[in-house]
């Protein structure tokens, strides 16, 4: 069981994922139980006592020494070397999406100072792939069959900072835009650094038919007290202003954004500013979330807690201030001729689902779509209704 630990709730998941595996090992359908990841990383020893029917725990450092631990079971229970391991091209992959969508982590661990965030402690300090080994990974996936490829890190816009070689996203894209098979890729996770928002990468994604008309930007608040607690480096204006030149270099970009309410601290102003942001920006695709006090974190420790009920309240308001922004948005499509990648069956029999260019996987809305076609397919597809966070379209044709 491979597992996550960012934050409480993914805590208790994987523990309760753990704890229903446990009978698979009593009745002998499995024989070893092995947890790895990022819970055995920050939690240690611990699970030892808390976990005895585990056999084995490995760390985010010692993924590819699974086969060897294996073979000399019984020497220790824990493995937690340093955080010094970095995926590359090389290591052995099993696809989890559909076969024509694939994630591609371009960097491990992260170097920021964000005050409620785990991940520097558990993942380690930014490593960044180099070129080459992520050049190669795509190849080797679109000759698989995968045509939409997704950029993830901690933070995708410090691609080849620590290289120290000129390395960076911007050279990256140039790179991947050449692979032959791949037809959309699209950006996650790019901290809102105004600095590394350059002209010339922001002509690339406007220009360049590959690459997605889309950008993740994970804000967290609006309010420069709240941004300073936050150990964010940004301030609000900058915020807004990259935001205005994002949308001035690519006019229909769809952006997407995270926050958090309920920060130790945030005054109903403080929110109430964050609301009016929401309202004036109208971010195509919007996540919220409540702040979750991690042990181990600078934030743990800060006074002024925002009471639980206080953070339900804020965190419906402005989700429901989202929904009709995303409802709003998408009205603005109706009869409009869009691509789609058919994923499967939608909600109704008669129906697919699919994905417009401006939608990622899992965390965004999807299309709808009344016709036929097949899992993997591109076709031209006409708006025809909209919902608050999908779209409703009839197939026109399949594309080649």
């Amino acid at each position: 069981k491979n597992t996550c630990s960012f934050i409480k709730d993914a805590t208790q998941e994987a523990i309760e994922t753990i704890l229903k595996l446990t009978p698979y090992k009593r009745k002998g359908r499995c024989r070893l139980l092995i947890v790895s990841g990022c819970l055995p990383q920050r939690y240690g020893k611990v699970l030892e006592k808390e976990l005895p029917e585990v056999d084995l725990f490995v760390g985010t450092g010692s993924f590819q020494k699974i086969p060897h631990l294996i073979a000399q079971m019984g020497k220790k229970k824990s493995y937690l070397s340093g955080q010094t391991f970095l995926y590359n091209d090389r290591t052995p992959r099993i696809l989890s999406t559909p076969s024509f969508t694939a994630y591609l982590k371009i960097a491990e661990g992260c170097s920021r100072t964000c005050t409620f965030c785990t991940v520097p402690q558990i993942r380690g300090p930014y490593r960044s792939r180099t070129i080459r080994s992520v050049l190669k990974e795509a190849k080797n996936l679109a000759d698989q069959g995968v045509r939409e490829l997704i950029l993830i890190a901690q933070d995708t816009t410090a691609y080849g900072e620590d290289l120290r070689d000129g390395t960076s996203l911007e050279q990256l894209l140039k790179g991947l835009i050449k692979v032959e098979g791949l037809q959309w890729i699209r950006i996650l996770y790019a901290y809102p650094n105004p600095a590394r928002f350059t002209e010339s990468l922001l002509e690339l994604i406007g220009q360049e038919e590959k690459i997605c008309s889309y950008l993740d930007l994970p804000i967290q608040h609006i309010d420069d007290a709240m941004l300073r607690r936050m150990g964010r480096r940004s301030k609000g204006q900058e915020i807004l202003n990259l935001i205005q030149r994002i949308r001035a270099s690519i006019p229909g970009i769809a952006l997407r954004t995270s926050l958090i309410v309920g920060f130790p601290g945030e005054s109903e102003t403080q929110f109430n500013a964050l609301l009016r942001f929401v309202g004036e920006v109208q971010f195509d695709h919007l996540g919220t979330f409540k702040y979750s006090p991690e042990e181990g974190t600078p934030a743990f420790r800060l006074p002024n807690p925002v009471p639980e009920e206080v953070k339900d309240e804020r965190l419906k308001i402005l989700m429901e201030a989202q929904k009709k922004i995303s409802l709003k948005q998408y009205r603005r499509m109706v009869g409009r001729n869009v691509t789609a990648l058919v994923e499967g069956m939608g909600q109704e029999k008669a129906s697919l689902r699919g994905r417009i260019q401006t939608q990622a996987p899992e965390i965004d809305g999807c299309v709808f779509l009344k016709g036929k076609a097949q899992p993997g397919d591109w076709v031209e597809a006409r708006i025809i209704q909209a919902l608050p966070y999908d779209l409703v379209g009839e197939i026109k044709k399949t594309l080649p």
